[in-house]
């Protein structure tokens, strides 16, 4: 390949490495025996992956189960558990929630910090944003627990900025309710 490929052949490459086997061979003409066998194995690790996802709800560490059964108890939304150990070094989770208004965002908050605290003998490393209470961080070390207002989130929108991340399927019984936010699931 040129040092200076073209994007299509750039962006063709990325997907196939993401597993979209299907997606359209710009600028190539017959696929060879390596090519098929690269589709197959990237085919191969994105279900892979997707079944990982699915395990890790079954999976989920205790405390994460903890946080997220807190933030459902003071009506937190649209509850998203991102698996961040293939993409970043810094944490492994990001569990995500929305409140409706500023009361809502610290309740949640509140209760997440509480019974961490209470049931399992945690303290977050950190705490950002409880004033304002647009976008509250709880930084757990290997887990951070963001909740938004809603506008916020739609605002800066971490589910895209980390749409390479697994999304962890969650039991309904700690999914949360439904917001507004995310119909199009």
């Amino acid at each position: 390949m040129e040092r200076n490929s073209p994007m299509p052949e750039s962006r063709e490459r990325t997907e196939k490495e993401r597993g979209r086997a299907d997606a359209p061979a710009q600028g190539k003409g017959a696929s060879s025996t390596a090519d098929d066998a690269a589709d197959a194995a990237a085919s191969a690790q994105a279900v892979t992956a997707e079944a990982a996802g699915q395990a890790h709800a079954e999976a989920l560490d205790e405390r994460l189960r903890v946080a997220l059964h807190a933030a459902g108890e003071k009506k937190a939304l649209d509850l998203v558990v991102l698996d961040l150990r293939e993409v970043a070094s810094f944490t492994d989770y990001f569990l995500i929630a929305s409140g409706t208004n500023v009361r809502q965002v610290q309740a949640v908050a509140d209760a997440v910090e509480e019974e961490l605290r209470k049931r399992l003998r945690v303290k977050p490393a950190r705490v950002e944003g409880y004033k304002s209470a647009e976008w509250i961080l709880l930084d757990y070390g290997d887990f951070i627990f963001h909740v938004f207002e809603e506008k916020s989130r739609r605002f800066y929108d971490l589910e895209r900025l980390w749409r390479d991340a697994a999304r962890v399927q969650l039991p309904p019984e700690l999914a949360g309710g439904e917001g507004s936010l995310r119909n199009e699931r």
